[in-house]
């Protein structure tokens, strides 16, 4: 796979005249959400051509990622032009901001494109509609299949702008897929688009893991008879075996820092916890109880390690130093907890507890506050995006497995792909 490349080019007036506005933007933003009183207006204009060759498509393709994304994001209530609004251009004095402060509009997103062959040059600008001043605007050239990234960019530079923090609309969703008719990895877009298959072994594939930089995947496969760890180099799709012990090699899961991964093993007869380095040399076993240890997920500072053990009888999340030390249990509600994973921002642990099938919770590192994130079908496999806002994971609510994602909190839950067979394990990477 080629990485994609874009230029973005920030233009002189961001330096000059949006940082200020950018922090004042961020208060606003802050006391409006604070206060529960209504969600942001935010609306996407419809991108104007603004020199070569017309293509509506490309026009409407802009408008649906900007709008998708701010949608998942949250805090705004996303709407398409309003009546009375003037259209004009999309630079500041091209068209009459006060007409969209007065259709209720808060924040509004004016983009156009340029096209010259293969080439697009794409130009998004966001305003602050109350203030009547322009918050940011960037100009990205790459080549026209790149216009979806092009554009997810400029959702995460809304979020930046508006939040203080970049969001994760450029990342990838790795996942599992039964469409070839054996479990496969595939890649995509976070949002369902530009998918691709990873693994062509014809064999069972299972929880793919993206290393911190994003390059490479952590997974277990089957294609040897044995459940072995792999990991692979998604641009050029090198492998390397990191464990084939004999016995169990799966759940395997990346250090914070890209040196190490913790998996489970059954090397010595019992499923344990183990650390190994990323080119397998030197395991180091950290639990060594008689009862099954098995799906070790990382702390951010890499001090912890939360992991499920059924040494009381069912399946419950516990926590332990990175050097196996200090054992305690995490949850103590249901009897029936597996696959928890830690926030990149180190406050909440998702998992998933048997209730019928599998619902999703969410519960702070000290034990406090389980709260139950989804309710409609079966929902497995929660993993974070990269700022620990959103969550994707798979459910069965609309009959066949598939992958969604939501806000942190349960709310905004959407299907993003839907395969021919069963899509599970998704893995959202970190920022590409």
């Amino acid at each position: 796979m080629k990485r994609v490349r874009i230029i973005a080019t920030l233009l002189a007036l961001l330096v000059a005249a949006v940082m200020p506005a950018v922090i004042h933007s961020e208060d606003v933003y802050r006391e409006v959400t604070a206060s529960g009183a209504h969600n942001l207006t935010l609306a996407v204009d419809n991108p104007r051509n603004l020199g070569g060759a017309d293509d509506a498509a490309l026009a409407r393709d802009m408008a649906e990622v900007l709008r998708f994304d701010m949608t998942l994001a949250g805090p705004f209530s996303v709407v398409a032009p309003p009546a009375g609004t003037a259209p004009g251009g999309i630079r500041p004095g091209e068209f009459d901001l006060g007409s969209w402060r007065n259709a209720g509009v808060d924040l509004l997103v004016k983009s156009g494109y340029t096209i010259a062959g293969d080439s697009v040059t794409v130009e998004f600008r966001l305003y602050n509609a109350t203030q009547g001043r322009e918050l940011a605007a960037k100009r990205y050239t790459g080549k026209r299949s790149d216009l979806r990234r092009i554009t997810h960019t400029f959702s995460d530079d809304i979020m930046q702008a508006m939040t203080g923090e970049r969001g994760p609309f450029t990342g990838k969703i790795a996942f599992v897929s039964t469409e070839s008719g054996n479990k496969e990895i595939y890649l995509m877009d976070y949002d369902g688009h530009t998918v691709q298959r990873l693994t062509k072994n014809r064999s069972i594939n299972l929880n793919p893991d993206f290393s911190p930089n994003g390059r490479e995947l952590a997974y277990t496969s089957y294609r040897r008879g044995n459940p072995d760890l792999f990991r692979r180099e998604i641009f050029t799709g090198t492998e390397a075996v990191v464990s084939s012990h004999r016995g169990i090699n799966v759940t395997g899961t990346w250090s914070p820092d890209g040196k190490q991964l913790a998996l489970a093993m059954s090397r010595d007869g019992n499923s344990e916890i183990y650390v190994i380095s990323r080119d397998g040399r030197e395991p180091r076993r950290l639990t060594t109880h008689q009862a099954i240890d098995v799906s070790p997920a990382w702390s951010p500072d890499g001090k912890r390690i939360a992991f499920v053990s059924d040494r009381l009888g069912k399946p419950q999340v516990f926590i332990m130093n990175a050097d196996g030390s200090d054992v305690r249990r995490l949850t103590t509600s249901g009897a029936y907890n597996v696959s928890p994973r830690w926030s990149p921002k180190g406050d909440r642990i998702v998992y998933c507890r048997q209730e019928g099938g599998f619902q999703i919770y969410s519960i702070a590192p000290d034990g406090t506050d389980d709260t139950r994130l989804t309710s409609e079908g079966s929902n497995e496999h929660p993993r974070w995006s990269p700022d620990g806002r959103f969550l994707t994971f798979s459910s069965t609510r609309d009959g066949g497995e598939a992958i969604y994602v939501m806000r942190s909190d349960g709310s905004g839950q959407t299907r993003v792909y839907r395969s021919k067979g069963k899509a599970s394990h998704p893995a959202w990477s970190p920022r590409w």
